[in-house]
């Protein structure tokens, strides 16, 4: 059946009161560039979820000094923000296809001379370091091709459902990953796990290499520089993006540190662990859930739901019990799937796919660049004011910040664009 006889027979069907037909073709699946992408991201995710193990702990044994470990992740985090504006630029100038296969081939190559030099025991902090930083490059201009590819490989209609699948894969692959780089360092050592790491990279290239999707229709002969103008002023017009993207950045800054820092000695080593996977299952829970629950304004819904990222903060600051606080994670964890499928949707539905991959770099960067700050402060505040009372306080900033983007009407009323019956691919009924 053609595109025109299904949205017909869909329009139709809506009359009569069904949209059984929609709900049977609906799924982004379906499509076999999706099916191709899904399978890549599957397959990168699940080596990059296991490298930090492996590379923590190839950094402490090697080394045996834990600053050694924070020159070399710091060393991947510096590039990337410094590049992330360039790698969105590039990434609307040329095909986005064609930047993910060389950032995935370029993380091959890096990975695999890791994992090299560990396995020969030629460790050095310069070198790790230098192929860190390489990581950190490929990084910048992966996540903003990755965000902008999605509409281009499925309907718009689909996208929530697309982005609510490869979260689901992405929460999946933190689960099970870091468990089984563990089993794989205890057996075979830091540098085949980093090996696998490496091979997951160059099968996931492959798989994107099947991809068939039009890149940019007019090239672009002006510097990269101009891109990166033309996208910052793209961002600054719409109030919406950059209402959110602000929230998102003071958000980060009060949460993302507090909670790495001061949430292991709140809750002692045993229950830390249990807290991240119970925050884990909830990103996992909440992520398939959204692939069938449909919400008329789905960023609102989103920003809403974002506030729940502060519960474990308020369970900490307040010493809950550890019921408490596993249940405070797991709701957070509900929280920010919705959070983070409602933005990567709405900007897909919403803002031109010429300056998509921008945008996004532009919210990466002021995500990115809130967290080593809160990072560094939250150590000392906490020995000031002491960590409970930090923690609450924190508490307080991050959901200011999340209900602050509902001050504007834009981001309050933005509409979810392309469902529009009142049930929708199968799902439940709309929600406001």
């Amino acid at each position: 059946m053609s595109r025109v006889n299904f949205r017909l027979l869909a329009k139709d069907s809506r009359r009569r009161g069904s949209v059984r037909i929609l709900a049977q073709v609906s799924s982004p699946l379906r499509r076999p560039a999706f099916r191709s992408f899904a399978a890549g991201r599957l397959v990168s995710l699940l080596g990059s979820s296991m490298a930090p193990v492996a590379l923590a702990f190839a950094v402490l044994d090697a080394s045996g000094d834990p600053s050694q470990l924070g020159v070399v992740l710091t060393a991947r985090m510096v590039p990337m923000l410094c590049f992330v504006l360039i790698g969105g630029a590039v990434a609307d100038r040329i095909p986005r296809r064609t930047v993910l296969i060389a950032a995935h081939a370029g993380g091959a190559a890096a990975q695999g001379a890791v994992a090299v030099l560990l396995i020969t025991h030629h460790y050095g902090l310069v070198v790790i370091s230098v192929l860190s930083a390489v990581n950190g490059i490929l990084d910048a201009f992966t996540s903003p091709a990755l965000r902008g590819l999605v509409p281009e490989l499925v309907e718009k209609e689909q996208l929530r459902k697309a982005n609510s699948l490869l979260s689901s894969i992405r929460n999946a692959t933190k689960i099970v990953g870091p468990a089984l780089a563990g089993v794989l360092v205890a057996t075979a050592g830091s540098g085949p796990t980093i090996a696998v790491d490496a091979v997951s990279y160059l099968l996931a290239a492959l798989l994107l290499s099947r991809l068939r999707v039009a890149g940019p229709t007019t090239p672009r002969t002006a510097p990269v520089l101009n891109d990166v103008r033309r996208g910052w002023q793209e961002f600054r017009s719409i109030r919406w993006v950059w209402a959110v993207t602000l929230s998102s950045a003071v958000m980060n800054l009060a949460q993302t540190g507090v909670w790495q820092v001061l949430g292991p000695p709140l809750t002692g080593e045993k229950l830390w662990g249990f807290t991240l996977s119970a925050r884990g299952v909830g990103l996992l829970v909440m992520s398939a859930l959204m692939y069938r629950l449909v919400l008329r304004h789905l960023l609102r819904a989103g920003q809403l739901m974002s506030v729940l990222g502060a519960l474990p903060l308020v369970a900490l600051g307040l010493g809950a019990g550890p019921p408490w606080v596993l249940t405070a994670a797991f709701v957070a964890g509900a929280g920010f799937s919705i959070s983070g499928i409602s933005w990567d949707t709405s900007l897909q539905e919403h803002v031109d796919r010429g300056v998509l991959s921008r945008l996004a770099s532009i919210d990466d960067l002021l995500s990115f660049v809130a967290i080593p700050a809160g990072t560094l402060a939250a150590g000392p505040l906490a020995d000031r004011f002491g960590a409970r009372d930090v923690t609450l306080v924190a508490a307080l900033v991050y959901g200011a910040a999340a209900l602050g983007s509902l001050l504007f009407k834009d981001v309050r009323q933005l509409p979810h664009g392309a469902e529009r019956s009142d049930t929708t691919g199968g799902g439940l009924p709309y929600l406001a």
